[in-house]
């Protein structure tokens, strides 16, 4: 499930609970709706809508109150109770502030109450993303000190693949790695410096290093997780261009101190609905 359904599905638990006059959200539900911690997905609800999850949720109750004093004969006490005030009076403050008029004025035929209306999003790109906790694992692998300068990595990474492919250390990690969770094979980009990069070609293993292979251990993490799907290595070098050029503009997460990360699945890499990720950890 993508970024833009795990939202759709937050914002309808979110209206459901203040419908049916429910006082405090349950954080555990959205967590598990989410696939992260509760005060991560609070940062990415900001970023995308430009308003707090808090400042969102009062305006729809309010909203929402609006229409229960237009259309039923709710008492102030009651509204305060349903949508989570500590007093009438408070209800009343914070109502008037937001529609410009008592809930005793709102029920005149005449007012003309604010409306919020329920967020729906709609992904307006076609590659999708999601926030996701991951637990630590361990890699296994082969690498290569790689310069960023002028693009050169777009050109290198691939080449360092099909070279990997053609003497025999892919096959070699895939079948240390099989049995392993998760499964694929990744790329691992670290030790950024002086314009270069070192780029690890690996599995998941708990087999001991040697023999021209690294062991690399990737912490416990959030990531933005970016689904490519298409013949490599174009799919996935139009998954770095979207989050560069686009995404981090957009969502100006702080980056932990982890690897970023390529995944790639089994299967024939050519084909055009071959499924790849770009794994970014995010704190």
């Amino acid at each position: 499930m993508d970024w833009t359904e795990r939202l759709n599905k937050i914002i309808e638990y979110i209206e459901s609970s203040l419908q049916l006059g429910h006082e405090e959200l349950d954080q555990k539900k959205i967590e598990q709706l989410a696939c992260c911690s509760y005060s991560l997905f609070q940062r990415v609800f900001s970023y995308m809508n430009s308003i707090t999850l808090a400042e969102y949720i009062r305006s729809r109750k309010l909203t929402l109150a609006g229409y229960d004093f237009k259309s039923t004969e709710i008492k102030v006490l009651d509204a305060s109770v349903k949508y989570g005030y500590d007093s009438p009076t408070a209800f009343t403050r914070a109502f008037q502030s937001f529609h410009g008029m008592t809930p005793t004025e709102a029920r005149k035929e005449s007012a003309v109450l604010k409306v919020y209306p329920r967020m729906n999003f709609v992904e307006d790109n076609d590659i999708k993303w999601r926030v996701e906790h991951k637990e630590g694992f361990r890699l296994l692998g082969v690498r290569r000190s790689i310069s960023c300068i002028n693009g050169e990595n777009f050109r290198a990474i691939p080449a360092f693949w099909n070279e990997v492919m053609q003497n025999g250390r892919l096959a070699q990690i895939i079948s240390y790695t099989e049995s392993h969770k998760p499964s694929g094979t990744f790329g691992v980009f670290g030790n950024y410096q002086d314009g270069r990069m070192d780029y690890y070609i690996a599995g998941v293993t708990d087999r001991p290093a040697g023999r021209g292979l690294e062991a690399i251990e990737i912490p416990p993490a959030a990531w933005a997780v970016f689904e490519c799907v298409g013949p490599m290595p174009g799919a996935i070098q139009k998954g770095w261009r979207f989050l560069n050029e686009e995404w981090v503009i957009k969502y100006p997460f702080d980056h932990a101190d982890c690897p970023e990360i390529e995944w790639y699945s089994a299967g024939n890499s050519f084909a055009e609905d071959y499924k790849s990720e770009i794994w970014i950890p995010i704190l």
